[in-house]
């Protein structure tokens, strides 16, 4: 029998209590937004995950652990795009990273795939009852209980962090005593650098390739240690004006809402059809049609910009001076997608490592190109 609702009636660790207990073979379905998370079930024991979120891809995982470098993963995409094959099986056979290391961090990944779930405040979720499990899942043995104790240890330290990092905008300063890390690890080394160069917690996160938890749980320490204070919130960045689509009088139901992104989509606008495919995840986002059509999409809107002016190719470069910078109010992710032009790499290469879908990176290009700030060669 499947079940399905929201987090707010039942909690990722009644979900998974309920699905152990009951012995359960399937696939639970979370979904918020355009995010969409899976955990995968065999006789009530946790044996794998899925994620849609970049952040969470393996490339992303690996430079986080520091198996890899960005440059590697460049290189390695490369290869994939032109050649195909498995991004792992890529690097591996290069001689960036291990097997061994390979097999460390999917497992890892695949747990805090689903730990990351517990501090997820609203979603919605869907078991799919005794569905066949993908052919080439990572397989893992975990026992569901020992998940649920760890996930409600997350919750807790979530908490914790959240009463010193209100917000994922809050930047810090470092204290007279911040030369005591000086012998610290790279890790501790990367954060002081990016808490000098006064970037939030979110910025934080994008810069070392990791989930906000883990930026949260290293700056709580180091504030707790007395080395870092927090200084202060960031303005929030200008938010892009959204496809305006009164015009369209949006119909209230999905299939309506996907037939009209499909008419779009006819009309060469995946632009507005995007919009409206988003306006149908915000009400189901675990939306199985939607996720397709938004794939659909994207590649349309990624051929219609490399046709409009840009291509792979392009080297961008950045207009204006540090001080400018400082001035634009850009977000996070912004921030991450402008650290990395550096008017030598083409876009092909830059949008590589960037954790993010190529729809969604390319049309942050746009507006540093619309807004000025970037230029192409």
């Amino acid at each position: 029998m499947g079940i399905h609702g929201t987090l707010n009636t039942m909690s990722v660790s009644d979900l998974l209590q309920f699905l152990g207990a009951g012995r359960k073979t399937g696939s639970l379905k979370v979904g918020r937004g355009s995010i969409v998370k899976q955990i995968y079930l065999e006789n009530g024991s946790i044996v794998g995950s899925y994620s849609n979120d970049p952040r969470e891809y393996l490339g992303q995982v690996l430079l986080h652990y520091g198996k890899i470098e960005e440059s590697q993963l460049q290189v390695a995409m490369e290869i994939q795009r032109h050649s195909g094959g498995l991004l792992g099986e890529i690097l591996s056979s290069r001689g960036f990273v291990s097997q061994e290391d390979i097999a460390e961090v999917l497992r890892t990944r695949t747990l805090e795939i689903i730990y990351d779930l517990f501090i997820w405040e609203e979603a919605q979720f869907e078991f799919f009852d005794n569905e066949k499990l993908p052919v080439n899942l990572i397989r893992i043995q975990v026992d569901t209980t020992a998940v649920i104790m760890d996930g409600i240890y997350r919750i807790d330290e979530w908490a914790r962090y959240r009463r010193v990092i209100p917000s994922d905008r809050t930047f810090f300063e470092l204290t007279p005593g911040w030369t005591q890390s000086l012998h610290a690890s790279k890790e501790i080394r990367q954060v002081l650098y990016h808490v000098e160069k006064r970037m939030t917690a979110a910025e934080i996160c994008y810069q070392m390739h990791t989930s906000l938890f883990h930026a949260c749980a290293l700056l709580f320490d180091l504030v707790n240690k007395d080395i870092i204070r927090v200084a202060g919130e960031a303005p929030a960045p200008v938010v892009e004006a959204p496809t305006d689509l009164s015009a369209l009088n949006l119909p209230q139901t999905i299939p309506e809402l996907l037939n009209l992104a499909r008419a779009e989509m006819k009309e060469n606008d995946a632009e507005n059809a995007l919009a409206i495919i988003h306006s149908a995840l915000e009400q189901e986002p675990k939306n199985t049609a939607a996720h397709r059509l938004r794939e659909e999409a994207e590649k349309k809107f990624v051929a219609q910009a490399y046709q409009n002016g840009l291509s792979p190719r392009s080297v961008p470069r950045v207009l204006e001076s540090l001080e400018q910078l400082e001035h634009e109010r850009l977000g996070p992710q912004e921030g991450f997608l402008l650290s990395r032009i550096n008017g030598e790499s083409d876009l092909e290469s830059i949008l590589s490592i960037c954790p993010f879908r190529e729809a969604d990176s390319l049309r942050m290009i746009k507006k540093l190109l619309d807004g000025g700030i970037i230029g192409i060669k």
